[in-house]
């Protein structure tokens, strides 16, 4: 059976991308394209929404297709865990799915896995994320996604060492982590999560050279979000890592 999605935010780079890899897809297939000037009933009678919009357009777009019962594909940046917790109690009620995914990128996805690992073993931990210039949020959804996913590995550990933090060059600190924002032209995405220790640093990096690194993420994603209930965060929690969570 096909899957007909209607894309949300089409004309940007993501939006061009979902849009063709659904085109490929012999299981999907392009119900709507919205843009800006579109009203969002256009994506009424879709069987999946995917919405690659921006942080201000993004609640209301995932509101009017959980209203009509439309499962939700989440690729904007700039969720944070109020909103996510807000957005899962919406959805306590209902059948429909919302998935949301900060990044698309394998890579990425186990670099972050990686870094939690790690944060029980350091008590100096700090992120530095860089991307296009053109990006409208800071820090990026990737970075806080680490910073919440390293907090919650940190449990009955404290919080992280972080001095001068009332210093506004040290960063914004998402679960006591600072996080430095980079923004820069002929750059797609670059992640760093240093730790620090006694007498030695640990660093994991992670770099987007090409939107082909998206594509595996993207289509695992959207098999996962045609059939989900209730919220689901992040590509890590659709993957096979091999982890056993506590």
């Amino acid at each position: 059976m096909v899957t007909r999605v209607a894309v949300v935010g089409a004309s940007g780079t993501m939006g061009q991308l979902f849009t063709r890899l659904i085109n490929e897809s012999e299981d999907f297939a392009v119900y709507a394209k919205l843009g800006s000037a579109s009203s969002l009933d256009e994506m009424n009678g879709a069987d999946l929404v995917v919405d690659v919009t921006t942080p201000a357009v993004s609640t209301t777009v995932v509101t009017h297709a959980v209203r009509e019962g439309i499962n939700v594909l989440v690729g904007t940046s700039g969720w944070s865990s109020d909103r996510l917790a807000a957005l899962g109690t919406q959805l306590a009620d209902t059948e429909t799915g919302v998935v949301v995914i900060p990044n698309f990128s394998l890579g990425s996805v186990l670099g972050t896995t990686l870094a939690t690992i790690a944060s029980r073993f350091f008590d100096s931990i700090e992120i530095v994320e860089a991307h296009r210039a053109t990006k409208v949020d800071s820090p990026s959804g990737t970075a806080v996604r680490t910073a919440e996913l390293i907090g919650e590995a940190r449990t009955g550990l404290g919080p992280v060492v972080a001095p001068h933090v009332d210093q506004r060059a040290r960063g914004q600190q998402v679960s006591s982590i600072p996080i430095h924002s980079l923004r820069l032209n002929g750059l797609i995405a670059r992640q760093e999560v240093i730790f620090g220790g006694a007498g030695e640093t640990l660093t994991i990096s992670h770099s987007t050279i090409d939107p082909s690194s998206y594509e595996q993420g993207i289509l695992l994603a959207l098999r996962a979000a045609r059939t989900a209930t209730g919220l689901t965060v992040g590509l890590e929690s659709i993957m096979d890592l091999g982890i056993t969570r506590s």
